[in-house]
């Protein structure tokens, strides 16, 4: 019997029973729409999380004074090790895998323009700060070297801060602002990025030179955190290794409480942490989805099975007029595997539609890729493969005598 015989012998019998043929179809679909959907938030997740880190810099990693003990317990103030401006100036002129460096303070308060006021926080840096966030400017310029040295009272509004402080649309550049009771001159805007992938508002922040910042506001002598670039992002982990080196080296003779400082992390190291996380929820969200899958799938060997028992006078003429055992299996198998298949294309047809209302609805992240497509297809076909066999087997061992005596 050829493969043409065979598809129209299936779709014949497909046709005698449709309630049947439809319901098993229905948990196919399901199933498969269920799989497409979760593989598509699951990507879309990942995808959302990679830009949302990559963009502040793949190559960009931050230094910060080790809080806790080896215990595990926080440690006081008086017993932890600070940064300094020293360690900042050594990183920039022996750390050969670093290309800016820059320190970092912080101050939260409020920013006061006329009658209008705005809370957010105020970050004191160097110029190179914004090649190592990748930040630009809209309008305006940045502070220079000479007004860090010179603690000067310039900074630079980020989107949000300018349009709560200064309403009417007006450029802020050249304006002074007060930040609680400090004077500033706007000397820049920055240029809008949006909210990062946790929903912070990275356009919620103002730039300041870090001398003015530390010895104006802050009265310290201290850093909160340095944050560099590194020159190649496949250097990110000898450039961890030689900021920690050098670090300690400048403390070598001196009485250290904590046997890690410092602590080094680098973007890298979040973006996998992040992506993993986002990977295993999305194989469990897809293991979910597939048990609907599953249930389709005992569905057709459920049906199959039936029609293999209602059949058996058909199967026993077949093979009385000369069907061989492995025309019956084939044909059983092929029956359960276009049930499967055409579940399943109209399943990935309506996972492809949930995708875009939960996209363009909902505003979620979803990413579907060519691979999810195909894995799905090849689902279709090995699951009627898989649950098809045992009815097809059945039918293909049946004694052609007994079958035609059965009434």
């Amino acid at each position: 019997m050829g493969f043409a015989d065979l598809c129209r012998t299936a779709f014949e019998a497909m046709g005698r029973n449709r309630m049947r043929t439809l319901l098993s179809i229905l948990g196919i679909v399901i199933g498969i729409a269920s799989v497409v959907a979760m593989l598509g938030i699951g990507e879309g997740s990942k995808s959302s999380i990679r830009s949302q880190i990559t963009s502040m810099g793949t190559n960009m990693v931050t230094i910060m004074p080790n809080r806790f003990g080896r215990s595990g317990v926080r440690t006081d103030r008086a017993s932890q090790e600070v940064l300094e401006a020293a360690d900042v100036e050594l990183l920039a002129e022996r750390a050969t895998l670093l290309q800016w460096v820059s320190p970092v303070v912080q101050s939260n308060g409020q920013w006061i323009s006329g009658a209008n006021n705005w809370p957010s926080s105020l970050q004191g840096v160097s110029p190179d700060y914004l090649s190592i966030r990748g930040l630009e400017l809209s309008e305006g310029r940045n502070f220079t070297a000479a007004e860090v040295k010179a603690k000067a009272k310039v900074c630079l509004l980020g989107k949000t801060v300018a349009d709560n402080l200064f309403p009417d649309g007006g450029s802020p550049v050249g304006k002074w602002v007060r930040f609680n009771k400090h004077p500033m001159q706007v000397v820049g805007v920055l240029a809008p990025k949006g909210s990062n992938g946790f929903g912070q508002d990275q356009d919620d922040i103002v730039l300041a030179p870090w001398t003015t910042v530390q010895r104006r506001i802050l009265s310290t002598n201290w850093l909160r955190t340095i944050q560099a670039s590194v020159v190649d992002e496949n250097s990110v982990d000898e450039a961890i290794e030689e900021t920690t080196e050098l670090l300690m080296e400048r403390r070598r003779g001196k009485s250290v409480s904590n046997e890690e400082p410092f602590v080094v992390r680098s973007q890298k190291e979040m973006l996998d942490m992040l992506g993993s996380t986002a990977q295993t929820l999305s194989v469990v969200l897809t293991a979910v989805a597939a048990l609907s899958l599953l249930v389709g799938g005992i569905g057709i060997m459920n049906i199959m099975l039936v029609s293999v028992t209602e059949r058996i006078r058909e199967i026993g003429l077949r093979m009385a007029i000369g069907a061989r055992r492995r025309d019956i299996l084939a044909q059983f198998l092929l029956e359960s595997v276009l049930v499967s298949l055409i579940g399943g294309l109209v399943g990935i047809a309506l996972g492809l539609g949930v995708c875009a209302l939960i996209s363009f609805g909902l505003g979620w992240p979803v990413s579907v890729t060519a691979l999810s497509l195909v894995l799905s297809f090849c689902v279709c076909v090995g699951t009627g493969i898989l649950f098809g066999w045992l009815p097809a087997r059945k039918a293909a061992r049946l004694d052609p005598i007994a079958a035609l005596r059965r009434e």
